[in-house]
């Protein structure tokens, strides 16, 4: 928005406001007496105040409604359906801004995430469940939109702010759940295998960016205790997909950084920190006889360690022979043969949905082997920036740099999503937090391959003799 509109729009705004809410004070009272009614102005206000300061204040609004509406807080149910609102917003929004703005375009990677979403809504229309697998492509839209527009512009220019507040976000998280869970007892997540998701796959590589980068030993001291209360969390949810997430990313980001006393120190204290949590609070109410026994195995060494997977992983493969090429509907799963009959609300929907125990074998049952296509195109995109960031961390060794917990934040994403099925699924935080990361980190690494391109030519025209001559002579 240019600044003479700005001038003009804003006095504008606040004076139509103020007669509308005027207006409503004198001749509709009744709209102020209901606390729904207030809840949805306060709504509003807050979703206009993100909109006039977009590249700053929406993604921690788009980011902390979806994880609101994810846990066991009060209000829950509201934001529930309210996150929705937001995402569509901040997606409409981030299109306007973005058509404003003229140093991106799209990449071949936007153009997968394209034919992702045709592929979701072609195989919502063969689904048992259209309506439903609909409006989850619709959502996946909204997301892949707004990867592409808002959540770039939010980077744009602002990479170090908008990473320090990133990092602030996921220490406070730490912070709070440490107190919820081993104060209060409260379990603000759910379920363990969630807590595992956010300390594995969110909080456990930012924060080891955080430590990484800090310059004062207090504020290294202080991102260390709550990484290391991060680590303490995911081993009490003994949640095996995340802690492989968070030992998989933090390895590949210490070896890729050369920072290999780092990794031998964290190595030692998350040994000690699984063996603490294993004595204190053992999952099967007993002492395990080791660490591999308590974390592996959770206990049950006769069972192998995929038991838990096994059994719907098979079902998975059975329901994808069923429907191979086009696939049971996007987001939605046949799971009754009483399909005749459409639900009458969504509530009664949730038997369209079962738990996959893998987000590559959830979206192929899903689209099919046709619509899996540009699904398994876009995650070998996103693998190969991985690559591209990890290969710069090694040449460079640069820790302030930018690509680092993005790249942490996705190798741990794609880990976890091996053993959950959250991957595609728009309505948990985490799927929000993983694709916006993804969507930025196309631009991350492409301008510091572009940096470093720049920054090898001009020492090579430095130490070129004859470029040398020649600039004089001119």
């Amino acid at each position: 928005m240019s600044d003479h509109l700005s001038r003009f729009f804003l006095p504008v705004t606040i004076a139509i406001g103020s007669f509308l809410v005027l207006y409503t004070a004198i001749f509709r009272p009744a709209y102020f007496s209901g606390t729904d009614e207030l809840a949805t102005l306060l709504f509003v206000q807050v979703l206009l105040v993100a909109i006039w300061k977009y590249r700053v204040r929406f993604f921690p609004l788009l980011l902390a409604t979806f994880l609101w509406a994810g846990m066991v807080l009060p209000m829950n149910v509201a934001w529930t359906s309210g996150r929705w609102i937001v995402l569509a917003v901040g997606a409409l929004a981030g299109l306007v801004a973005y058509a404003r703005d003229q140093r991106y375009s799209f990449t071949t990677f936007h153009l997968v995430a394209f034919f992702c979403v045709v592929s979701a809504l072609v195989s919502a229309a063969v689904s048992a469940y259209p309506s439903l697998a609909f409006l989850k492509a619709t959502s996946l839209l909204l997301l892949f939109l707004y990867g592409s527009t808002g959540a770039r512009l939010a980077v744009a220019g602002r990479e170090t702010s908008f990473l320090s507040g990133l990092l602030m976000g996921c220490e406070w998280l730490v912070y709070i759940s440490a107190v919820s869970y081993f104060v209060f007892r409260s379990e603000i997540f759910g379920n363990p295998n969630s807590l595992g998701a956010v300390m594995g796959v969110a909080a456990a590589p930012v924060l080891l960016w955080g430590i990484l980068k800090s310059e004062r030993p207090t504020t290294r001291w202080r991102r260390s205790f709550a990484f290391a209360l991060a680590l303490l969390l995911l081993f009490s949810s003994y949640a095996r997909a995340g802690i492989a997430g968070a030992v998989v990313s933090c390895t590949l980001l210490c070896i890729a950084l050369r920072q290999y006393g780092l990794f031998l120190r964290g190595v030692a204290v998350s040994l000690a920190l699984a063996a603490l949590v294993a004595t204190v609070t053992p999952l099967h109410q007993q002492p395990a006889d080791s660490l591999t026994s308590a974390f592996v195995y959770k206990g049950r060494r006769e069972d192998g360690i995929l038991a838990s997977r096994r059994p719907i992983w098979t079902e998975t493969v059975s329901a994808i022979q069923v429907h191979p090429w086009l696939g049971s509907g996007f987001g939605t799963s046949v799971t009754s043969m009483e399909v005749a009959q459409p639900p009458e609300s969504f509530e009664s929907l949730r038997a369209a949905t079962r738990e996959h125990g893998n987000s590559y074998l959830a979206i192929s049952e899903w689209v099919g082997f046709a619509g899996d296509v540009p699904f398994l195109a876009l995650v070998m995109l996103t693998t190969v920036n991985v690559g591209r960031a990890l290969g710069q961390m090694r040449r460079t060794r640069n820790v302030l740099s930018s690509a680092i917990p993005l790249a942490g934040v996705v190798v741990a994403g794609l880990v976890h999503a091996a053993f959950e099925d959250w991957l595609f699924a728009p309505g948990y935080y985490l799927c929000i937090f993983f694709w916006t990361l993804a969507f930025v980190m196309v631009d991350v690494v492409a301008g510091s391959a572009l940096s470093t391109a720049n920054a090898a030519r001009s020492a090579q025209r430095a130490w070129n003799p004859a470029h040398n001559t020649a600039t004089l002579a001119r």
